[in-house]
Order: C-alpha cells, then sequence, then structure tokens
C-alpha cells in the first residue's frame, strides 16, 4: 500500500530526519539513500523499518546534522606552513616588502583545513531509530486510512458476487424440468406416435442433472467469500490468503460458467469474474 512518513529525532544539537516513502510491492523491499558518513546506520535502519513494516517497496531518505560545537575541527598543516613562511623570508631578502599576519595565513586553504569531528555513532544510532520509529507510524496511520476504503470497497464487490451467486442459483433451478421438456419434444418429433421408454429418458434426464449441477459450486464460493470476509476483519497481514481465495473463487465461478449452457447465467457468470477481477487487483494493495 502507498504511504509517505517523516519521523525525525533531535538531541543536544544531533538531528536525525528519515523520510519514507512506500508504494505496493508483494514483499518487503528497501531502498536507502544517506550519505557515505552515514553508511554504518544501513542494516540497523533496514532491520528497525521492517519491524514496524511487512510489506511494500520503501524508499527511506536519511539526512543528519550535527550543531555542536565540537562538531568540526580546524587543522593547520605545520610543514606547509613552514615552507610559506620560508617563502617570505626568502622574498625580504630579494626586497620585496611583505608581512604575514594570521589574517593572510587563513587565506590560504590548503594550509587550514576544517574537517568533521568524530561523531558519537551510537547516539546517532539511537536517534535514527527513534526517526525510523516514528516515519513508520505516519506511514502506517496514512495506510490505516487507505485500509478502510479499500475494506469498504471489497465488501461491496463481495456483496455484489453474492448476489450474482443468488441469480445464478434462482435462474439453474429449473434447468433439469427444461432439459425434459426440449428432451421429450425432440423425441416426440423423432419417432412420433412410438412409445417412449420412461425408465431411459429418466435415466438420461439424472444423468444431466448431476452434469450440470452447480450446488457444490455454490457452496463452495459461499464457504470462500464467508473467509475472505473473516481475514478482513484481521489485524495480522492476510494480503497472501486473500489472493490464494480470489484464484478459488475464479476456480468456482469458471466451473459454473463451463457448466451452464444457459445464456443468463453465462452473462451473471462474466458480471462475477468483472467483479472478481476488481477484487483482485485491490487484494495487490493489501499486506
Amino acid at each position: 500500500m502507498t504511504g509517505y512518513g517523516r519521523g525525525s529525532a533531535e538531541c543536544d544539537g544531533r538531528e536525525v530526519i528519515i523520510e519514507l516513502k512506500s508504494v505496493n510491492h508483494r514483499f518487503l523491499d528497501i531502498n536507502v539513500r544517506m550519505q557515505r558518513s552515514l553508511l554504518f546506520l544501513e542494516d540497523d535502519l533496514r532491520k528497525a523499518i521492517g519491524e514496524e513494516l511487512s510489506r511494500g517497496h520503501i524508499e527511506a531518505s536519511v539526512t543528519y546534522s550535527n550543531a555542536r560545537e565540537d562538531a568540526k575541527v580546524v587543522a593547520i598543516d605545520i610543514p606547509l606552513l613552514e615552507q610559506y613562511l620560508k617563502a617570505f623570508d626568502r622574498l625580504k631578502e630579494l626586497g620585496i616588502d611583505s608581512t604575514i599576519s594570521a589574517e593572510l595565513v587563513t587565506r590560504f586553504s590548503d594550509v587550514l583545513s576544517v574537517t568533521q569531528n568524530e561523531d558519537d555513532r551510537d547516539e546517532i544510532l539511537r536517534l535514527m531509530r527513534l526517526a525510523a520509529i516514528d516515519a513508520c507510524k505516519s506511514i502506517l496511520s496514512m495506510r490505516a486510512i487507505e485500509g478502510q476504503q479499500l475494506n469498504d470497497d471489497m465488501l461491496l464487490k463481495l456483496a455484489n458476487i453474492e448476489e450474482l451467486s443468488s441469480q445464478v442459483n434462482i435462474r439453474t433451478q429449473n434447468t433439469c424440468g427444461e432439459y425434459a421438456l426440449k428432451l421429450k419434444q425432440r423425441i416426440a418429433e423423432l419417432l412420433g406416435e412410438v412409445p417412449v421408454d420412461e425408465q431411459r429418458l429418466a435415466q438420461e434426464i439424472a444423468i444431466y442433472a448431476d452434469r450440470v449441477s452447480i450446488d457444490e459450486e455454490l457452496v463452495r464460493l459461499a464457504a470462500h467469500i464467508k473467509n475472505m470476509r473473516e481475514y478482513m476483519q484481521s489485524t495480522e497481514p492476510v494480503g497472501r490468503k486473500l489472493e490464494f481465495l480470489i484464484q478459488e473463487l475464479n476456480r468456482e465461478v469458471n466451473t459454473i460458467g463451463s457448466k451452464s449452457v444457459d445464456t443468463e447465467v453465462a452473462a451473471l457468470v462474466v458480471d462475477a469474474k468483472s467483479e472478481l477481477e476488481k477484487l483482485r487487483e485491490q487484494i495487490q494493495n493489501i499486506e
């Protein structure tokens, strides 16, 4: 499921900001972007996210800032500075007026360098975990809202499938009666006044009734819909279970369609398959 989360943690001049962008994915796939100096955080960040989220393609961005007074250190390249001083002394010997001062030395970028001081990795790691949990909670909050909308839509589609199933059941109640009538009419056309073997006719109708019966399919269809509703009430990840049930629902609907010779039932089956396809697409967004 899609979502965006931003989390931050700050303490004593240090601050970690984590942004998470999530799109649907069958598994948990985490892509981390951070500056090279923070690469030591990557494994722990993946673990922290994995403890909160179980599915989705996650784009994680980490920003760290340190405003402490000891965050940076100024270093002086003493040997190079000594070479500069010797050069100035030589200029004086040549009669060139040259005055060197501390202000002038600060302009020598190769003599003075500013570098990051060794930071407290444990403290950065602690702040990162707090920020990651904060960002994940934001994503989960967005997912909860989207999940409720998906839930309502899926329940509506399940109700539609149940209604279509009911219509199929009603339509097929008199299938055998209609077949028996047509069979008798056909035999009468072919044999005229010749007596009909009623026992053989009854056997033929029974065989046909067994071949076109969809009672078992309708029962399994209702059971799968019931199971889907129960799974949808769970607080645990159920996406894969729902995917399996959709496959089973499709199987039953296809079987009903293959057994039917009635055009109205065939149209109802097409409508049911359309609803199932919409459900399948929605389930791709569920953990």
